[in-house]
């Protein structure tokens, strides 16, 4: 009896993880606001009616999509923020994290490029959320750095809000990069966020007292 419970629950799985790969190949052209179920349970070879054992509708599916696309992306930057190399070796580290992410999500990171901003609601809370919870987890990383000592908490969250926002126009702009095709526009993308990354980091250390002091 449980085995068989085991097999239909990995079966179920199969199927919920089938949608959601159709559905973001379908939306590498074009976005979820106008991408049916019927197309996506056409892909995975499913009736219309087994979509909903799965998802409650294509929002509930878009945001698990966001939880794919950005899920792991979090602990691998908090990790590197925590490690106690210099300044320079972290933005190199981190920007190269993000590089491979793109290159091995290419369709998730696209999907979150235009879903940010998109016609489905909660996609996009989905999004901001996540990059909320991003924003905190850098901003506790960066408050336990030496050089943040005496900031406000409103100014930590601030610059960690600063490093998101970069990481992920980053990513947007690796993506614009590779569809293009022009030799060195990647690397080039590269060394203008590390650059201003690196601009980022001169002025924390460098934030004026009366920006620091008052709580």
């Amino acid at each position: 009896m449980s085995h068989s419970l085991g097999v239909r629950q990995a079966q179920k799985q199969k199927t919920r993880q089938a949608l959601l790969d159709a559905a973001l190949g379908l939306l590498e052209e074009q976005s979820l606001s106008s991408l049916g179920l019927r197309e996506v349970t056409r892909v995975v070879g499913v009736a219309p009616t087994a979509f909903y054992r799965h998802f409650r509708d294509m929002g509930e599916l878009g945001v698990a999509l966001v939880e794919e696309a950005l899920g792991s992306l979090h602990a691998m930057v908090r990790a590197i923020l925590a490690e106690q190399d210099g300044a320079e070796e972290r933005i190199d580290r981190t920007v190269a994290v993000v590089e491979q992410h793109v290159r091995r999500y290419p369709l998730h990171i696209r999907f979150v490029a235009r879903e940010r901003h998109g016609g489905v609601r909660a996609v996009r809370q989905a999004i901001a959320d996540e990059m909320d919870r991003f924003a905190e987890e850098v901003a506790a990383a960066l408050k336990s750095q030496p050089v943040s000592e005496g900031w406000r908490d409103a100014d930590v969250r601030m610059l960690a809000e600063l490093y998101v926002d970069r990481l992920v126009t980053t990513a947007a702009a690796l993506l614009d990069a590779d569809a293009d095709g022009a030799e060195g526009a990647a690397g080039q993308v590269v060394q203008v966020a590390r650059r201003q990354l690196r601009l980022i980091s001169i002025g924390r250390r460098h934030w004026r007292e009366e920006g620091r002091g008052e709580q």
